[in-house]
């Protein structure tokens, strides 16, 4: 099977399966998803689903997480991994924002990652999903997948070549939801270290890329 063919395959099928996909993190604004998603690194979202509400009643918007402390943030997300450093850059990336963007959360690259603490995933992140954007964050799961099903070259060996690599084979309407069909089927089929070959719809086309699928 070609790539092109690949493409065609696997969008078909999420596009009649699951037509709707979105993030499982839990937010009401850019500017929760921005934190939820800053928080989410190296960390799953259940765990930051449990801790987002009660920081959110608190320092609901930028203003509010502008006026606090770290230390204060670090109280209500301590059980998150890396809490210190997030919750430094927390605060630093909300009082950025109402230096630099009125409070708001921007939509460009550019702009989003000059917030501390904000990456090319996280920036995506927040474009495909607050802004409905074509954009595609790549994380370990799309990495994963994205190698193993033979969607992108064996040399695509960073995050970055990936993403540029599925944006040129995933139709602009379909990136922002297709980016989810690749991580959820990462999260709970095509697993790091038991991939459920059995039960995945893609098995008899897959080419089972295992060398190299892994974000080192």
């Amino acid at each position: 099977m070609r790539r092109k063919e690949r493409y065609e395959y696997v969008l078909s099928y999420f596009s009649s399966q699951m037509p709707v996909a979105t993030t499982e993190l839990e937010f009401a604004s850019p500017f929760q998803l921005l934190v939820a998603t800053m928080l989410s690194a190296q960390c799953t979202d259940k765990r930051v689903n449990m801790v987002t509400p009660d920081l959110f009643r608190q320092f609901p918007d930028a203003k509010s997480m502008a006026d606090t402390t770290p230390e204060e943030v670090y109280e209500y997300i301590r059980s998150v991994s890396y809490p210190n450093a997030k919750a430094a850059h927390l605060v630093d990336m909300a009082r950025l924002l109402m230096s630099n963007f009125q409070g708001e959360v921007p939509r460009e690259m550019n702009e989003l990652t000059s917030l501390p603490g904000v990456g090319r995933k996280t920036a995506n992140v927040v474009r495909a999903v607050a802004f409905g954007l074509p954009a595609m964050p790549v994380d370990t799961h799309v990495y994963r997948v994205s190698h193993r099903l033979g969607l992108v070259a064996r040399n695509a060996d960073t995050p970055q070549k990936v993403e540029e690599e599925l944006l040129r084979n995933i139709p602009s309407d379909l990136v922002s939801t297709a980016h989810h069909w690749l991580i959820l089927h990462g999260r709970y089929i095509c697993k790091s270290t038991s991939p459920q070959c059995g039960e995945c719809p893609f098995d008899n086309v897959c080419p089972k890329i295992m060398k190299g699928s892994k974000l080192r």
